[in-house]
């Protein structure tokens, strides 16, 4: 006669839950590596310096150009560690070369030349400068649009042309909305 045969129970209604258990805490720990990485862009928009009036195309700054200029330098140029300028962008004309140039060589930075569109400048801010601080020399038609590009927000007053004083700071963080902080100096 043959030896009786062990019989075994299976639980395979176990399975689904374990599985379940798993994936949710395969899930937290994603979502909190995730979240410790995360971190906030600031980017710093101000549209150039006052510029000589005339019949020029690319007129330089005028007296009271280079001392708005020299104040933003002031205002922007300290070499602490925590909240300074890392990087500067400006687009190619010589009224924001001029704007931009006392206060990268107070911080002892090289001007970047950016002449893309104000969206894709945006992008190209926060990607080389993910969790630092920047700043972006622009002009009254494109300092608005890069804030909205930046903000997500469709409703950013226009500049007239005789706006020269006004900031705006961007803080993007990468989860959540941005803020802006409009500011005149």
């Amino acid at each position: 006669m043959d030896a009786p045969k062990v019989a075994r129970r299976q639980r395979t209604f176990l399975a689904p839950i374990w599985l379940a258990m798993i994936a949710v805490i395969a899930l937290g720990v994603a979502s909190l590596a995730l979240y410790s990485r995360a971190t906030t862009t600031t980017i710093v928009l101000v549209r150039h310096a006052e510029k000589q009036l005339g019949t020029i195309e690319d007129p330089p700054l005028t007296q009271e150009g280079d001392e708005r200029a020299q104040h933003l330098a002031r205002l922007f140029g300290e070499s602490a560690t925590v909240g300074k300028v890392q990087a500067i962008y400006a687009t190619a004309t010589r009224r924001a070369q001029a704007t931009a140039a006392p206060l990268a060589a107070r911080l002892g930075l090289t001007v970047v030349t950016a002449n893309e569109a104000p969206a894709a400048l945006a992008r190209r801010v926060r990607r080389e400068n993910h969790g630092g601080v920047a700043l972006i020399v622009g002009h009254s038609n494109t300092i608005p649009a890069i804030a909205a590009a930046l903000s997500a927000r469709p409703d950013m007053p226009s500049m007239s042309e005789e706006d020269f004083g006004t900031i705006y700071i961007v803080s993007v963080p990468d989860l959540g909305r941005a803020s802006i902080l409009r500011l005149t100096y």
